[in-house]
């Protein structure tokens, strides 16, 4: 967070900086929302829910819910049957109806802050988001609304918050990628980026060191669960190798015109680091600890 930045300011900044990004958003992270995208996610929630097989959700919300990443392949794959989306940041949600209706897809959106959530006690099966609890200046508050919204035995499940020292080791890939970016253009013969990446404007780079507020200790998030009055908390640790892979080459990439990156050097990219996604489920997430891994998972129940 910001030196001295106030919780509205983080929270202004956060509307202005999601309203600007909704515009690329998609694009910048590659999201999918075919057979592709929904495997991602659905295996993501089945992680975070600790549970081989998903249930079905008669009643979602998805806080934070951006473009519709998350939430919109998880009512295509049909894990949700009602889908209710919340953002703070109009320009999203106008991004996530879009893709909605090309999908097909019946949904309902409400612009809101998650500490005020204009939803009926007890009104949902399941509160869910993806990389949002980060960005939230009241964390506490904002748990709490998500109980009072969940029906007795009601889950949350939140997946892609940065762990505090994933977040560190992140670093490592990064600098990496951008000292030897030079190179790497001449290599793929493509132009430097005009904005730093994605065409993005300089006020929304500078808007990007406000916006994330927490990386979290694996015992911090479960201390949160437990003091909004959660039952069954647990928190899991996802992708190491991935990560770093991962990063190194979002390194690269962002110092480049998307439209100068090579297909061959997507294909690798995306390739290259599903298979190091295997590697973490098969070999590191079942071994090491939860705080070193770049991603981590949350998972509750309310009160039966």
């Amino acid at each position: 967070m910001a030196a001295h930045a106030t919780s509205d300011e983080v929270h202004d900044a956060n509307v202005r900086y999601h309203d600007l990004a909704a515009v690329h958003y998609d694009a910048k992270w590659g999201i999918d929302y075919g057979a592709r995208g929904q495997s991602q996610v659905t295996g993501k929630l089945r992680k975070a829910l600790g549970e081989p097989l998903l249930p079905h959700f008669g009643r979602g919300l998805e806080i934070g819910a951006g473009t519709g990443y998350f939430g919109l392949n998880l009512a295509h794959a049909g894990v949700i049957g009602e889908y209710v989306a919340t953002d703070i940041s109009s320009g999203m949600l106008d991004k996530l109806g879009d893709s909605a209706r090309r999908l097909e897809l019946d949904i309902h959106t409400a612009c809101c802050d998650a500490t005020r959530l204009p939803f009926s006690d007890g009104s949902f099966d399941i509160v869910f988001g993806h990389a949002v609890l980060h960005h939230l200046p009241d964390l506490d508050a904002s748990l709490a609304e998500m109980r009072r919204v969940l029906r007795p035995g009601g889950a949350i499940a939140f997946c892609g918050e940065p762990s505090h020292l994933g977040d560190r080791l992140a670093e490592i890939p990064k600098r990496a990628g951008y000292k030897i970016s030079p190179a790497w253009r001449a290599l793929m013969r493509a132009s430097p980026a005009v904005h730093g990446g994605y065409h993005e404007a300089p006020e929304e780079a500078l808007l990007e060191q406000v916006v994330d507020v927490h990386a979290f200790t694996p015992g911090a998030l479960t201390a949160a669960g437990h003091a909004a009055g959660f039952d069954r908390v647990r928190v899991r640790g996802e992708e190491l190798a991935a990560s770093l892979f991962g990063w190194a080459n979002r390194a690269l990439e962002a110092t480049a015109e998307p439209s100068d990156v090579p297909r061959l050097w997507q294909s690798y990219a995306y390739h290259g680091y599903i298979a190091l996604q295997a590697v973490d489920r098969a070999l590191l997430e079942p071994r090491l600890p939860a705080t070193v891994f770049y991603n981590l998972l949350l998972s509750a129940r309310a009160p039966d």
